[in-house]
């Protein structure tokens, strides 16, 4: 079972935008390779910060208003918003460490 939430143009405000906790969205699309390759470390990312992201995906060919909306020119494209904002980016098929890593950024309590 997944632990990534899909989303779609018409969700994407109140899943992505509105969450109380940092989000970390997946665009891609079916016909995709390198998002086959990353969608396991997508799944473990959820899995492993289950309570502290939200991770959803994002099916650029079904929901092109948002994928447009952020400038999506590749895929796969990881972003992460937080507070309703986009703070951070990846681009490309990449190791669960430098996911990882770029998130840790955003988790830590605002003091």
């Amino acid at each position: 079972m997944s632990n990534a939430l899909t989303v779609t143009d018409a969700s994407f405000k109140e899943d992505v935008l509105d969450s109380e906790i940092p989000v970390l969205v997946d665009f891609w699309a079916p016909w995709c390779g390198p998002c086959r390759m990353v969608a396991p470390v997508v799944e473990e990312i959820a899995e492993q910060y289950a309570g502290q992201v939200k991770v959803v995906k994002l099916n650029t060919d079904e929901n092109a208003t948002t994928a447009s909306q952020y400038g999506i020119r590749s895929i796969p494209t990881l972003m992460i918003f937080k507070g309703g904002q986009r703070v951070d980016m990846v681009v490309g098929a990449v190791p669960k460490t430098t996911l990882a890593s770029t998130l840790e950024k955003y988790l830590k309590p605002n003091t």
